[in-house]
């Protein structure tokens, strides 16, 4: 018998492991949290699965340094990693990632616990929802709008309300697995 899985998640390897090991599941690791906001800016006007592929290539690039060594990155240094093909070469979506980090960085410097407050717009607990088909999720909803200003106000790029959305499901904030799917938290 096979797993029953959300019905947005197709047969490609790189989506059935994102899906079972990742997806949904409460994360409160800073850099992962980074990673996958800047991911999810990266995204805007394309499939998941074209930033998944290129998902090494950012942790190239990118992930696997302190958030505050990337905040230090120079225009040159970015103009760079617009040669590699491996990355989505769109020059705005790239320096966000860096914006994005010198944005973290002065949460941090405000003496501002940025994960404890990221978790704070769904009261520090993954917000369950009853979700029949992927079809019917919510794109974003009042809690994604009012997490994507607070953002834009702390100097953060690419995280519109839809894109904030993702992020939180991605990060767990929201488990929108569908009901059949065998990997729905169950409350």
């Amino acid at each position: 018998m096979s797993i029953q899985r959300c019905g947005w998640c197709s047969n490609d390897p790189l989506y059935l492991d994102y899906h079972d090991h990742e997806w949904g599941k409460p994360s409160r690791d800073e850099a992962h949290l980074f990673e996958m906001l800047c991911l999810e800016g990266q995204q805007a006007g394309l499939s998941w699965i074209t930033v998944l592929k290129k998902r090494a290539c950012y942790r190239q690039h990118f992930f696997q340094y302190p958030i505050a060594e990337l905040a230090l990155l120079k225009d040159d240094q970015l103009e760079l990693k617009l040669q590699d093909v491996g990355l989505i070469r769109h020059r705005a979506k790239l320096k966000a990632i860096r914006d994005n980090a010198q944005a973290w960085q002065k949460l941090k410097q405000d003496h501002i616990n940025v994960v404890e407050w990221l978790w704070n717009f769904v009261e520090q607990h993954p917000l369950r929802n009853d979700v029949a088909d992927y079809r019917h999720a919510p794109a974003q909803t009042p809690t994604s709008v009012a997490l994507s200003k607070a953002l834009k106000k702390h100097g953060f790029k690419f995280i519109g309300p839809t894109t904030c959305y993702a992020f939180m499901q991605a990060v767990g904030m929201v488990d929108d697995h569908e009901n059949h799917c065998a990997f729905k938290t169950v409350t």
